[in-house]
């Protein structure tokens, strides 16, 4: 049979040769370092027979593969560990995640951080014995009757649910078996390095109607080394985690009996948001846009012309139920059907268009409970959102302009260079979700794509990530432990337009539906905030930080003179605090730059008598004096600069 080998070349194999072959006719230290195979695009075991022609590539862990097999086994390492420990416990789920894997796992009796030392200690005994991993397939019948002998009914529940053509394979390392598909480490001795991380509750499927589920997240690296690194930069980041920053510097909190996801903000984050609020509108009145104000939630039968009721139900909060005399509604997970109906409020012509709504929107999302996040995966949130009505030969325009603002937003705060860009299309095997014929979807998506490559854009793809009604471009970023959410997205709509009768009359005298852009400008004011107070570490860029200076006595004598500076600071439009405490001056300027202050003014009986203010600079320290409106002068030039110190 002809291999076809990574660089192109072709050799000739006897049928039937393995992975591991092809990796020993190629050299001893590849095959040294070879821990799986990619056979025709397919992950595959070290001991996979090929069976005819195929494309082979050996995979190592140099490869990102490598990597996430290696750490597979290691979950499946825990789980051995664990049941050997707690076998009683039943085993759920064990994937793989960005630089670790976890698992869930239903105990009798609670376990606790400190239990993962034990664990640990199991696991490295059970890599130490180097166990063989091996493969093998059952039938569906005797698959689930070997779990239900294993007493595993959360597997016997994953076998049940597949579907009836499915390869049903188990790996076994010792006297330890798990239902998986692989591939995985040829034995438990090559792993080198691995730590527990933490548990969480869990529930089974993400759904908070099943039980909750003990989830338990590790990783693994090759070398200690490695390893070591990355324990310390994950210290390193708990440091700038917006949890933590934000509640101490009094930015946000939670309160358990208001519910999960649903943060409070305080003066310090309420007001950031406003000023990014109040900067986002201005822009996109200067860019064209009109301003709504729509309701928080509508009836069912809105949705239902949408289409959300259909495909998005579960994630909205619904209100009452259904019966005679009775309404059902609920709370807005997005705008657009709401801001459509500015559309629809008279008759549109082609010269109409394009018509840019936004509004300043505030939705409501039933996440589940272990998806929640300090404030960057909420149930209630606002957004920057907008939706614009356009020709075909509009849309390639309006996109760019959606594109410019979002970066022109991304830039002002400082996160253009965090950004990268997905380019997020339909799952033509699961039709079912979306609106809309595959004729439709195809044509939609290659206009996407030939913008996106029109701009210069450098984007992935993405299958099953687009909305029900359009392909969408994402703008991801990562928070300080590695996580990725989408902070902006512009979407192309082909479908909403249609279910509302959005027509315009266009040059030609004919009734037509035009395009609709889904697009936020900031994203979600709440994440933004989230991501800039990790970024900055609390220490918020002077045009937008809640409080831009403070004034401070040195005693009482100087005390008028501050309230005067105090005054003239907040007329002339900047956000000053004063700090007027019978305390020794060290203490409030230590107070200052604990709480991230961008300038600090310290005003004695000198400063009083001459009209100047002592001026001191976060991260310089003090420099120098300065008359009164000098200062102001200088602050408000780096507003309008949009400084990011």
């Amino acid at each position: 049979m002809n291999i076809t080998l990574q660089d192109g070349s072709v050799m000739i194999f006897p049928q039937s040769t393995t992975v591991l072959g092809v990796a020993k006719t190629l050299s001893d230290g590849l095959a040294r370092n070879a821990i799986a195979g990619e056979v025709d695009g397919a992950l595959v075991d070290l001991s996979y027979e090929i069976q005819g022609d195929a494309k082979v590539k050996i995979i190592t862990l140099k490869d990102k593969e490598g990597l996430n097999i290696y750490r597979h086994t290691c979950s499946h390492v825990l789980a051995q560990a664990v049941k050997a420990i707690y076998p009683t416990c039943n085993l759920a789920i064990g994937p793989t995640i960005e630089n670790g894997f976890y698992y869930d796992i239903d105990f009798k009796t609670p376990i606790s951080q400190e239990d993962l030392k034990t664990i640990e200690e199991e696991m490295s005994k059970i890599i130490k014995a180097n166990l063989p991993i091996e493969r093998f397939e059952l039938p569906r019948d005797k698959a689930i009757a070997l779990m239900k002998k294993f007493n595993e009914p959360y597997k016997v529940q994953l076998i049940e649910d597949l579907p009836e053509n499915s390869v049903i394979s188990f790996y076994r390392q010792g006297d330890f078996t798990d239902l998986c598909r692989g591939p995985h480490l040829p034995s438990t001795g090559i792993i080198k390095a691995f730590k527990l991380t933490s548990l969480t509750g869990a529930y089974w499927r993400g759904d908070a109607k099943n039980k909750m589920l003990t989830r338990i997240y590790g990783t693994a690296f090759p070398k200690k080394a490695e390893l070591d690194e990355y324990l310390q930069k994950v210290e390193e980041a708990k440091l700038r985690d917006h949890n933590k920053i934000g509640r101490d510097l009094e930015y946000f909190t939670t309160v358990d009996v208001i519910g999960q996801g649903l943060p409070v903000l305080l003066p310090k984050g309420a007001k950031t948001v406003q000023i990014l609020q109040r900067f986002v509108e201005d822009e996109e009145y200067r860019r064209g846009y009109l301003l709504t104000k729509t309701p928080y939630f509508a009836k069912s039968d809105f949705y239902k012309i949408s289409g959300h009721w259909d495909h998005y139900k579960e994630g909205m909060f619904v209100m009452g139920e259904e019966g005679k005399d009775k309404e059902v509604f609920a709370l807005r997970p997005m705008t657009c059907p709401f801001q459509f109906q500015a559309y629809l409020n008279r008759p549109r012509s082609y010269k109409d268009l394009p018509m840019r709504l936004d509004e300043t929107s505030t939705l409501f999302r039933n996440e589940d409970s272990g998806e929640m996040h300090g404030l960057i995966r909420v149930r209630q949130f606002t957004i920057s959102e907008g939706h614009l009505a356009c020709t075909p030969d509009q849309l390639e325009e309006e996109f760019k302009g959606c594109l410019d603002l979002a970066i022109y937003m991304l830039k002002a705060v400082g996160l253009d260079g965090d950004v990268s860009y997905r380019f997020s299309k339909w799952d033509e095997n699961n039709k079912a979700k979306y609106l809309g014929s595959a004729e439709e979807w195809e044509k939609v998506q290659s206009v996407m794509r030939n913008i996106l490559d029109d701009i210069g854009l450098d984007y992935s793809e993405a299958d099953g990530e687009a909305a029900f009604y359009g392909p969408k471009l994402d703008i991801q970023i990562k928070n300080v432990f590695g996580k990725e959410d989408t902070l902006i997205t512009i979407q192309i709509d082909f479908q909403l337009a249609k279910r509302f009768n959005m027509l315009y009359t266009d040059v030609d005298g004919e009734k037509k539906f035009p395009y609709v852009i889904h697009r936020t400008s900031i994203g979600c004011y709440e994440r933004t905030l989230a991501l800039v107070l990790e970024k900055y570490a609390g220490a918020l860029p002077l045009w937008f930080a809640p409080e831009q200076v403070r004034v401070m006595d040195i005693s009482e004598k100087s005390e008028e003179y501050c309230k005067e500076v105090y005054n003239k600071l907040l007329y002339a439009g900047l956000r000053p605090e004063k700090d007027l405490r019978s305390e020794k001056i060290g203490k409030k300027i230590r107070d200052a730059q604990l709480e991230k202050v961008p300038y600090m003014l310290v005003i004695g009986e000198a400063e009083a008598e001459s009209g100047e203010v002592a001026v001191r600079q976060r991260g310089k320290g003090d420099i120098g004096k300065m008359k009164i409106d000098e200062f102001i002068a200088l602050v408000k030039k780096q507003v309008e600069d949009r400084e990011l110190w």
